[in-house]
């Protein structure tokens, strides 16, 4: 062989194991480093979709940042003694490394493994196993302790709005309250008196309106279903808007509203649409706090870089926006999917576009939070995103917005929207800031808004409220009761009814 061949020989050859056989440096995803956490890993945190989540780690111990596949994970849910179990999973991908894993039990089961794979080698401990019995959402089988009953659902200490909306009664008279308030407020307003006795609810109704009721009885049937209630009375607010008006040195009536305002004086809930979200994740409601985990666009270098917006004309600062969107598409995507308030005006600021699918706002790097009649209810799954929210400065919250930080959690806009261009042009021009903001708006709704969150803080409102009372709750004339929905398919068999009552 001659010396010119032997070169081209060896030149292929290096060549070779230099460019082809040298794969790039990867990570490999680790099954006994990955990391696996969550309420849903706990059989007496009963929620009507239990969740925990899946950080995928590598073999070097580091955390992903990206997807490694939505189908990476494998989970399944069985019963030892069961041949059938009963239980919808969805493993859901996050797009940052993690995922959040949710399950709805239609039936109870003695106890359950979780086996979380990887290629088909158990993750962390996997299996966890739940020693049960581990009750589904229908099973009524509540803890007689409310102090267990936050224990296992690992609830705060307190909450700063139930504090401060409580603050302002030194006490509550059942009595008194019984006969004043439909007084006061009965014939103009829709409102709701429920009484809760031996963790049985009764209710009268007072007004026009009042399918909105049937949010309030989800709720109610769902914890009394759960935990032992105190024995208290209280009226709930049906409207949207809040109703005590007084000033706190006058003799105020203490009404129970899913928003609050600065020139009011109501006790705030969670809004029916974020509760009914909780009551109805992987049921019929499509639009909740885990979902919209799972589908939050493209990468942040990739969304449009325009600031979005739809919905209904139902505020005056709205219509001022699509005039915004119209005067500077470049800067504003803005459009009404609905006339109702100002149908006159659709001739100024229509067309109507089409419904455009709420995932879908987060092709988008700007949501745009503004009122409606109140606050917009949207708030909680705009956060959940990983978008960066601008929300404008308003009278009007929610039970969660006094925690908000304006330039950690959201861009804070004028009421009137006048600095709204520039606004978007600051976080145009720090993007990184910008992204930085939108994950910590991120990790609040994850950390404060999630079902366990909701849960804890209907129970202890009710709880600290109870405590006010000055005179015994009663089941008053009129009242009916609210039944619990019957569950003959799947019935289960609580093991707390011989269990003393510790209230």
């Amino acid at each position: 062989m001659s010396l010119r061949l032997v070169s081209w020989f060896l030149l292929l050859f290096f060549l070779n194991v230099f460019t082809h056989e040298v794969p790039a440096a990867e990570s490999v995803l680790s099954a006994s480093k990955t990391l696996v956490w969550g309420p849903g890993l706990e059989a007496n945190m009963v929620l009507p979709a239990r969740f925990f989540y899946i950080q995928a780690v590598d073999s070097s111990g580091k955390n992903l940042t990206t997807s490694p596949g939505e189908k990476t994970f494998e989970v399944k849910i069985v019963s030892p003694v069961e041949q059938f179990t009963r239980i919808w999973i969805q493993v859901l991908d996050r797009k940052d490394g993690s995922f959040l894993v949710r399950y709805r039990m239609y039936a109870t089961y003695t106890d359950l493994h979780i086996h979380i794979l990887l290629k088909s080698k158990h993750v962390a401990k996997s299996p966890f196993i739940l020693k049960g019995p581990v009750y589904h959402e229908g099973c009524h089988c509540p803890q007689p302790s409310g102090s267990v009953w936050e224990a296992h659902m690992h609830c705060p200490q307190s909450f700063p709005q139930i504090d401060r909306d409580l603050s302002l009664f030194t006490s509550v008279d059942p009595d008194r309250n019984a006969q004043e308030i439909p007084q006061r407020f009965g014939q103009r307003q829709s409102l709701c008196h429920y009484t809760i006795k031996d963790n049985k609810i009764y209710v009268k109704t007072f007004g026009e309106h009042v399918g909105f009721r049937i949010f309030m009885d989800a709720i109610l049937l769902s914890l009394t279903r759960k935990v032992r209630l105190p024995d208290f009375e209280f009226f709930v607010n049906l409207g949207d808007w809040p109703l005590e008006k007084r000033k706190p040195t006058e003799k105020i009536h203490p009404i129970f509203s899913w928003c609050g305002s600065n020139n009011t004086r109501d006790i705030i809930m969670p809004t029916y649409d974020l509760t009914e979200s909780v009551l109805e994740t992987m049921g019929r409601v499509s639009l909740d706090m885990m979902s919209v985990q799972a589908n939050t666009g493209p990468p942040w270098p990739e969304k449009n870089v325009t600031a979005f917006w739809r919905g209904r004309d139902s505020r005056q600062e709205r219509l001022e926006l699509v005039k915004l969107s119209r005067a500077h598409p470049d800067f504003i995507d803005a459009a009404f999917t609905n006339f109702f308030f100002f149908k006159h005006d659709e001739s100024l600021y229509g067309p109507l576009v089409k419904h455009v699918s709420f995932f879908d706002f987060f092709k988008y790097k700007y949501q745009i939070n503004i009122d409606g009649t109140v606050a917009a209810y949207r708030l909680p799954y705009l956060l959940a995103g990983d978008s960066v929210v601008l929300k404008q400065d308003s009278g009007y919250y929610e039970h969660f917005y006094n925690e908000l930080r304006p330039w950690e959690h959201y861009i804070p806009i004028k009421a009137d929207l006048g600095d709204l261009l520039e606004k978007i042009q600051w976080a145009r021009d720090h993007d990184e800031e910008a992204k930085k903001i939108a994950l910590a708006g991120q990790q609040f709704a994850r950390s404060n808004l999630m079902g366990d969150s909701i849960f804890c803080y209907y129970y202890q409102l009710f709880k600290e409220y109870a405590k006010l009372q000055v005179t015994e709750p009663k089941v008053r004339k009129g009242m009916e009761l609210v039944e619990q929905p019957a569950d003959d398919l799947f019935p289960c068999h609580c093991h707390r009814t011989m269990v003393k009552d510790e209230l």
